[in-house]
């Protein structure tokens, strides 16, 4: 059954009331092994947007609500929660009740007893959120949002300390299991960002006891705990023996697929998956070869392989043979080029310096990178927001496409004049070299390539520094990278979430072009106040165009990924926003 909540459908049924288990059913001969393709930034989701931090922290840590395993469009669910909230007071006011008997994880932290899930853990990790000293890229998703929290804020960079004591009106916990959040204005996607990974329940006690350290100690309530981290190199996750289990009971859709999956599933006791082995391995050669030789059960299938792996999209006889399954979905996210505004070559919001970001992209070719980089796998992005997010126009047309004579043009006319040696300069005279930080990878080379064909052509040098994927997020953080290659993965299905990346108010945290426009922001603003419909698309189209006017991004393309899995793993599909998986899939080895 299905109700309407200030204009977004959600689904009423959710794990827990799936059916509980007495306790957590995992079996630790059931083995899953995963290789990330670049590093995490360890596992405190109130400093970090790391992908690969927050993938493992969904199996680790849980907010209130979380997603529907099975449904398509993404669909909200109670995780942490009995059932979705109360609201009240035209959409302001929510009330959600915490299931009783939910424990964290064991830890030393508290003192070997047994440490029950309650309201005020959830105050306390939203707090932690806007808490200064922790400089959280994830401020903005509450940011002048709950009643008297901002104010707690303000407090706190005048005396240098948070009061996390002090009551705060609009986030309360009124008993143990009740826990009461009041916005200030009407927040359409409010439980979007209740269901993000940021705000899955800390302890205090954890944080306390490991204070600085706690992303490398993370505790939480989720189906697992880490077992081993090595940094850059492996993380091992095992059972919470803590864990309450449920009983695996999801709605198919109408495909095929779907109908396997709820054969092989339903009923079981979850979860059944009771080790997980993740294997740090930034070369797309390296983790095919380690797939194909058995090392690992589930792996997207590299660009590089897709000549000899899909026939169409397709699986070629060779591989379905073998017993290998496929799930290929578009992916919910984009992939761009960042310019720093606040970087001395390509910063700046002078018409000359607008002009020298437009020329550049214009220099790029993302046919080529389609074609050479993604091997046919992907889509050109034309605008902000990709396909399968609410907001996005399958008819928008970027206004800024591969175009080398255009953007010469562009760049006579504001003065970037061509040395005797063919390289232009600056307006000023002085030298004009661009710098893009990339990773050490093969994917990476090649489109360095396509990059440096397409400046040669408008006399523009540029040097490819190389740096790890984990340093480089933290220097463009911080606004130190002059240009970097970005990618967003929806946290939630609507364009909000891609939008926010460029408000100027995360400039330093999270918007890594450091991109501050008064006139994109006001787009932002008003947009956020707006239900589902035409007028809000309408906003979010005329921040897509503004974006495109100061040109902070060079967008490329939205990724076609194949998942491969073995024979043995059981009930997989690739969710568009969850990407911890194991505790909804089973390992049956004969």
């Amino acid at each position: 059954m299905k109700i309407c909540i200030m204009g977004m459908s959600v689904v009423l049924g959710n794990m827990a009331n799936l059916g509980t288990v007495a306790a957590n059913p995992a079996d630790n001969r059931k083995i899953v092994r995963q290789a990330f393709e670049a590093a995490d930034d360890g596992f405190d989701m109130a400093k970090t947007q790391n992908f690969y931090s927050g993938w493992v922290s969904e199996a680790i840590f849980e907010p209130l609500l979380s997603y529907d395993y099975l449904a398509r469009p993404a669909k909200l669910i109670p995780l942490a929660a009995e059932a979705m909230p109360t609201v009240n007071d035209n959409g302001k006011v929510f009330i959600f009740k915490i299931r009783p008997g939910i424990y964290f994880a064991p830890d030393p932290a508290f003192q070997h007893k047994k440490r029950e899930l309650t309201a005020e853990d959830y105050v306390y990790t939203f707090k932690r959120v806007l808490d200064p000293v922790n400089r959280s890229p994830n401020a903005s998703f509450i940011e002048g949002k709950i009643v008297g929290l901002d104010e707690l804020t303000t407090a706190a960079k005048k005396s240098g300390k948070y009061d996390y004591s002090k009551s705060v009106p609009g986030l309360q916990a009124i008993d143990k299991y009740t826990l009461r959040i009041e916005l200030k204005e009407t927040d359409y996607n409010f439980l979007y960002i209740v269901a993000y990974g940021a705000f899955g329940a800390v302890a205090k006690e954890v944080i306390d006891t490991y204070g600085e350290q706690s992303g490398l100690h993370p505790v939480g309530t989720g189906p697992y705990m880490i077992e081993k981290y090595l940094p850059r190199s492996k993380i091992m996750l095992t059972a919470n023996p803590e864990y309450r289990g449920y009983i695996w009971n999801f709605t198919p859709t109408d495909s095929a697929r779907d109908k396997q999956i709820v054969k092989e599933m339903q009923g079981k006791h979850m979860p059944q998956v009771g080790r997980v082995e993740i294997s740090i391995i930034d070369e797309e050669q390296s983790r095919w070869l380690a797939f194909q030789d058995n090392q690992l059960d589930i792996d997207k299938m590299p660009q590089i392989a897709a000549p000899s792996v899909l026939d169409g999209d397709k699986l070629k006889p060779a591989f379905t043979q073998a017993g290998i399954g496929m799930d290929r979905v578009v992916d919910a996210g984009i992939t761009y080029t960042i310019f720093n505004l606040r970087d001395p070559v390509v910063g700046g919001y002078t018409k000359e310096k607008i002009a020298l970001r437009r020329a550049i992209t214009m220099a790029y070719n993302n046919a080529d990178e389609i074609a050479q980089v993604r091997l046919g796998q992907g889509l050109k992005q034309e605008s902000v927001i990709p396909p399968g997010i609410v907001g996005h126009n399958p008819e928008c047309r970027s206004s800024i496409g591969y175009d080398i004579p255009l953007a010469n043009k562009l760049l006579d006319h504001f003065g970037y004049k061509r040395g005797a040696d063919g390289y232009r300069t600056m307006p000023d005279g002085s030298p004009l070299v661009l710098k893009k930080t990339v990773e050490a990878s093969a994917t990476y080379k090649v489109m360095s390539e396509i990059w440096k064909r397409g400046l040669d052509q408008l006399g523009i040098r540029i040097e490819f520094p190389v740096s790890n994927f984990a340093d480089n997020l933290k220097a463009a953080s911080a606004c130190k990278l002059s240009m970097w290659g970005g990618a967003w993965n929806a946290d939630f299905p609507d364009g909000e979430n891609f939008l926010q990346l460029l408000h100027g108010s995360k400039a330093g945290r999270g918007n890594h072009a450091c991109y501050e426009s008064a006139a994109y922001d006001a787009l932002y603003n008003k947009a956020i106040t707006l239900p589902l419909g035409q007028e809000r698309n309408r906003l979010y189209a005329q921040m897509n165009r503004q974006m495109e006017a100061d040109t902070p991004w060079a967008l490329h393309s939205t990724r076609i990924r194949s998942w491969l899995y073995r024979p043995w793993i059981k009930g997989y599909k690739k969710h568009p926003i969850m990407h911890s998986d194991w505790a909804f899939i089973d390992v049956e080895k004969h």
